[in-house]
């Protein structure tokens, strides 16, 4: 039979344009294990389809990414946001650029508005201490409540005084001002732990509110009141205005 030699056998095979790896190599005769790179697939890299990419995803300014101008509302800011995260969604990189502008122009705005108050805070206190000493004498009897104090107390004797001006055809406003009277020495007294000294300042403020309204309503010239006012009526109304502002800044 005759014999075949296989020490020179090579591969001539059409599909293979690169020569196999080999276990051993022919310089040093030392085995090296043979690389392997796994094919990449489509899924593998990302993909965005046909969603639009935010053009002005680099600027660094957060008003004209944004594409507002540095003078707008907040409004109009919030409206911008909303346009442009609806008209990109679906590209994380765009989203996150309009929200870190939008970020931007909102933490800067609160600073601009905390050093604003801060700055006018300092004004009045400054104010105060130059100003001349029965100024800081009086001013030690007034405070600044919150503003919901206010509001409420506010809604109240604004009440009072339309139930007045409503019940003017029929009778006069002594209930409603004995009714403000009492609120007044109440909330007076949550503040002073003293009913004695609420009663004295809500009485004062009852006294000084009808001897400035005996002053001031016969001023006003008729034709800006309605005909069935009365002057009992017009000085309740400034006593309603003397008892909201002894109670909520008075000390």
């Amino acid at each position: 039979m005759a014999s075949v030699s296989l020490s020179n056998l090579e591969l001539a095979t059409p599909f293979l344009g690169q020569n196999l790896p080999r276990r051993f190599n022919r310089l040093n005769g030392k085995p090296f294990p043979a690389l392997f790179r796994s094919p990449r697939c489509v899924l593998d890299t990302p993909y965005e389809g046909n969603v639009t990419k935010f053009p002005r995803i680099r600027v660094w300014d957060p008003y004209k990414r944004l594409g507002v101008s540095t003078a707008a509302s907040e409004e109009e800011i919030w409206s911008a946001r909303n346009f442009l995260l609806q008209q990109y969604s679906g590209h994380e990189r765009s989203e996150e650029s309009i929200e870190a502008a939008f970020e931007k122009i909102l933490m800067a705005s609160f600073q601009h508005r905390k050093k604003t108050k801060i700055n006018l805070k300092t004004r009045l206190k400054k104010q105060v201490e130059e100003s001349p000493p029965w100024i800081k004498n009086l001013l030690n009897f007034v405070e600044l409540p919150p503003t919901d104090v206010i509001f409420r107390r506010l809604f109240l004797f604004a009440f009072m005084g339309g139930w007045s001006i409503m019940n003017s055809a029929e009778g006069g406003p002594a209930f409603q001002v004995a009714v403000s009277l009492a609120a007044c020495i109440y909330f007076l007294n949550e503040k002073t732990k003293s009913l004695a000294r609420a009663s004295i300042i809500g009485l004062g403020s009852l006294v000084a509110g009808w001897v400035c309204g005996s002053l001031v309503v016969p001023s006003i010239p008729s034709f800006l009141l309605q005909p069935t006012w009365s002057l009992e009526l017009l000085t309740s109304l400034v006593v309603y205005i003397f008892l909201f502002l002894s109670c909520t800044f008075l000390k």
